[in-house]
């Protein structure tokens, strides 16, 4: 008996061994030459890419197997807004740990100063009452990546907060450790302005004071970009360091976006501590167009459908068909071009993530705002969600998904 177990246990091993990795890219690039040039040039445009299949069980439960090209966690990139997804969701469960009555994510949010570095806010023109708020905060960078909007709730909840509740969660290649264009050093970064939470008549309900963090959170590895880069208007002739700027490994964003869209595939202690509503909140507001929002209302040409949808969409700025919906965050600096998605096909059960990342700095200089976004960097986001959207729709499933619980009233 114990001779067959061990034989067993051989052809197991071997069979396990025999076992190819999924081939991302199998045919079909002919069609898509943008695309075509950055897989054959991956060293030049330090493309990474994740792309997770979905089949669904007789219970509607997500059954998932991830495809990787280039992936390399350890390989710095700079990751831009895409920081600001992890940071909506722990706003979130921030507020939920208070159990402070009538806080809310609409409760005022008004943040004092008391260093020359700190600049208030006690009014916000873009909500229906003029005040901000987590919840407001929260739309307005997820809708169209307000910085400003970033920086307060980075404020409030410090760096300490951020870095550990995500390292807990299993997010290992990530730090987070400062605002977003802002003048602050890394020194200043470690201080965290004083805020206030009042309720409509102007009761404190909830007085956070200034902090601060002992803790260095930077990257080690001292990171360095490009071959020159302008500090206003001088020409630094070396690269970019990028030791004490945040970092946010491809898939750390791909296991955000999946934890928040699909949390029970996720070991309870790897997902985000959210009640329903605060979820669905998130995932509305990852899939909403800048035009359908009210509060802040966002009008005008250069808030086209697909301002911050990349994914298939990423060169076109006619409406996206009402059948699709893209819940994801992107980023865009210094020459990355970055996009986490969860994509659906309402009418045609289509369902799939994808996240990629891709350096368009063919002159490796660094703000001198000559990069090569337009020309490779969204053609090949448009290209690799046609892609992949083409060969999830002609893949046959054996059950059509429910999307029910992700949709949304815009």
């Amino acid at each position: 008996m114990q001779k067959l177990t061990i034989l067993f246990l051989i052809v197991l091993f071997s069979f396990a061994c025999s076992q190819k990795e999924p081939i991302l890219f199998e045919d079909g690039l002919e069609d898509f030459p943008t695309l075509q040039r950055v897989l054959d040039s991956v060293d030049k445009y330090q493309v990474q890419i994740l792309f997770t299949q979905i089949d669904r069980n007789e219970h509607m439960n997500p059954m998932m197997e991830t495809f990787s090209f280039n992936l390399d966690d350890e390989r710095y990139f700079y990751p831009a807004s895409t920081v600001k997804l992890p940071v909506a969701i722990l706003a979130l469960e921030w507020l939920e740990e208070q159990n402070v009555e009538n806080l809310t994510l609409n409760t005022p949010m008004l943040t004092d100063s008391v260093r020359p570095s700190q600049i208030p806010a006690y009014v916000d023109n873009s909500s229906l009452d003029s005040l901000p708020s987590i919840g407001h905060y929260i739309k307005k960078f997820l809708l169209v990546s307000d910085n400003d909007a970033y920086n307060r709730l980075y404020e409030l909840l410090g760096q300490d907060y951020i870095n550990q509740k995500l390292a807990e969660k299993g997010l290992n290649h990530t730090v987070i450790n400062h605002r977003l264009s802002y003048p602050a050093n890394e020194i200043e970064n470690r201080y965290f302005n004083p805020i206030r939470f009042v309720d409509k008549s102007g009761n404190i309900l909830l007085e956070l004071p200034e902090r601060t963090t002992g803790k260095v959170y930077s990257n080690p590895e001292r990171p360095m970009i490009g071959r020159a880069y302008y500090a206003g208007d001088s020409l630094i002739e070396t690269g970019m360091e990028f030791t004490f700027k945040n970092k946010f490994a491809l898939s750390d964003l791909h296991g955000v976006v999946q934890r928040i869209v699909f949390p029970r595939s996720f070991m309870e202690a790897e997902r985000f501590n959210l009640n329903e509503e605060h979820r669905e909140f998130i995932l509305k507001y990852m899939s909403m167009l800048p035009g359908e929002s009210d509060f802040p209302k966002y009008e005008g040409p250069d808030y086209y459908d697909s301002y911050s949808k990349f994914f298939k969409f990423g060169t076109d700025k006619n409406p996206i068909p009402e059948r699709f919906r893209i819940f994801n965050k992107t980023g865009w600096a210094y020459g990355h071009l970055i996009d986490g998605s969860y994509f659906v096909d309402y009418e045609n059960g289509v369902e799939f993530f994808v996240s990629a990342v891709i350096y368009t700095n063919q002159n490796e200089t660094l703000n001198d705002n000559t990069y090569e976004t337009e020309g490779i960097g969204l053609p090949f986001f448009a290209e690799l969600g046609q892609y992949l959207y083409q060969r999830e729709l002609n893949r046959k499933k054996i059950l059509k998904p429910d999307f029910e619980g992700l949709k949304f009233e815009y």
